[in-house]
């Protein structure tokens, strides 16, 4: 529906600027020939001047005739290139109003079609988490999760079963560990050792 409305904007809108170039042009060329006739009265002015330096009044007379006509058929030009000025400015009226009417029809369609778009993917993302196609996801996890933690113990396992020898780390953490089992029996010897005086005492 939007975009049948904006459609026949912009077709109305071309008509318009169609019929604004046509009158623009028919502008011109009435304009050239009030040119064409405004010389041929200057013409026609000169020519009875001539006759009548002669003593010819009759020919000044018909050439005065002459260019009232054309006088006249360049007053008749002027006041339509005056009304086309009327027409020009009304086009361009209506096509400002026009262009304005569809730079806001283009811009709502562009909103309407984002909330759409943002509508349609929240519906889409409310039905995938409420789906127990989701919850059959998650519960695979954590069936996988189980069967890796099987599979590491597995492999512990097996390590210590074949008596591979320890890695650094592992020599490490037992030099730490026998330390602390040399503190504690020499602390242990001590305190008997202590205990033996007191009984001999």
């Amino acid at each position: 529906m939007i975009r049948m409305i904006i459609l026949e904007m912009e077709e109305t809108l071309v008509e318009v600027r169609a019929s604004a170039a046509r009158t623009i042009a028919d502008q011109k060329e009435m304009h050239r020939h009030t040119v064409k006739l405004d010389r041929l009265q200057a013409d026609w002015g000169e020519k009875a001047q001539l006759a009548l330096s002669k003593d010819r009044e009759d020919l000044a007379r018909a050439a005065l005739v002459e260019k009232k006509k054309a006088g006249d058929m360049a007053e008749q030009l002027k006041a339509e290139i005056a009304v086309l000025d009327d027409a020009l400015r009304a086009y361009e009226d209506d096509i400002a109003k026009l262009q304005h009417r569809l730079r806001e029809a283009r811009s709502r369609q562009t909103a309407i079609a984002a909330r759409l778009e943002s509508a349609e993917n929240r519906v889409k993302l409310r039905t995938l988490m409420s789906t127990e196609r989701t919850d059959e996801a998650l519960a695979r996890f954590d069936q996988l999760e189980r069967r890796v933690d099987y599979a590491e113990g597995r492999a512990d396992a097996l390590q210590i079963a074949e008596g591979k020898p320890p890695t650094l780390a592992d020599e490490i953490a037992a030099l730490a560990g026998s330390d602390a089992i040399d503190d504690e029996l020499e602390a242990m010897k001590k305190a008997l050792g202590k205990a033996d005086d007191s009984k001999g005492e």
